[in-house]
């Protein structure tokens, strides 16, 4: 399999400004083999640990990570979406960031108007929280594979053959893939299967997603304080 390093000062990922930052693992010893025990006292007095923590045996403990910024690494590996995505079956996790912000931007606007739409849900809006963290380390290069191959693993509407590729590539003990952004042309992402093989990510900034009803149509930038309407940027691309 083709691989490539990757040395991004910043890797942005979005995820919805809900899911704070779990306090246990900013927290915790750096020593991983005693978290399991440490998880099991806390849970003595806070019956929520669980549910905040997840299921930390998924992590074997050479592979978990602790600090500040560790908890947005560590619940991607720990709070599983059953229904998964491009490179996991929602039987693992995997840690998804982008080269650049707008990369990362229109790739979540992607799954989060499909979510809306499943949901029937009306006008609403989300608001969502951007994290920004370097990535070094060797991946798997997807853009570096042969035809018919490559485009079977971008399939912009199925996940069957990028689900058994990634099994396949983690598995064997791959750090992850480095693919072209299938949401955004000249992007690219990586998708991470261990918490080492990115660094420990911080808060860069709060987005708010405006869901129209049919669709995600603009943003507004916490930062910069305005909204960005997304017809116009396209077009702007374009």
């Amino acid at each position: 399999m083709p691989t490539r390093r990757i040395d991004w000062p910043q890797a942005w990922r979005i995820i919805a400004s809900r899911y704070p930052p779990i306090q246990l693992f900013e927290r915790l010893t750096p020593d991983p083999a005693v978290w399991d025990s440490l998880f099991a006292l806390e849970q003595l007095t806070n019956p929520r640990a669980r549910d905040e923590v997840g299921e930390i045996a998924l992590v074997p403990p050479d592979e978990r990570v602790s600090g500040p910024g560790a908890s947005y690494v560590m619940a991607s590996f720990t709070h599983l979406n059953p229904k998964g995505s491009r490179f996991s079956d929602g039987t693992f996790g995997v840690y998804y960031a982008a080269s650049e912000l707008e990369t990362a931007i229109a790739e979540t606007i992607f799954h989060f108007e499909e979510f809306a739409r499943d949901s029937g849900d009306p006008m609403r809006t989300e608001d969502m929280r951007v994290l920004v963290g370097g990535v070094a380390a060797e991946f798997e290069d997807v853009a570096a594979l042969a035809e018919p191959r490559r485009s079977q693993i971008l399939d912009p509407s199925s996940y069957a053959i990028s689900r058994a590729y990634a099994r396949d590539l983690r598995d064997a003990g791959a750090n992850g893939v480095v693919y072209p952004s299938v949401r955004r042309g000249g992007g690219e992402c990586i998708g991470a299967f261990r918490p080492p093989a990115v660094g420990l990510p911080r808060q860069e900034r709060h987005l708010k997603y405006h869901w129209n009803g049919d669709r995600v149509d603009r943003y507004f930038d916490y930062l910069r304080d305005a909204w960005v309407d997304l017809l116009s940027e396209f077009q702007q691309q374009e």
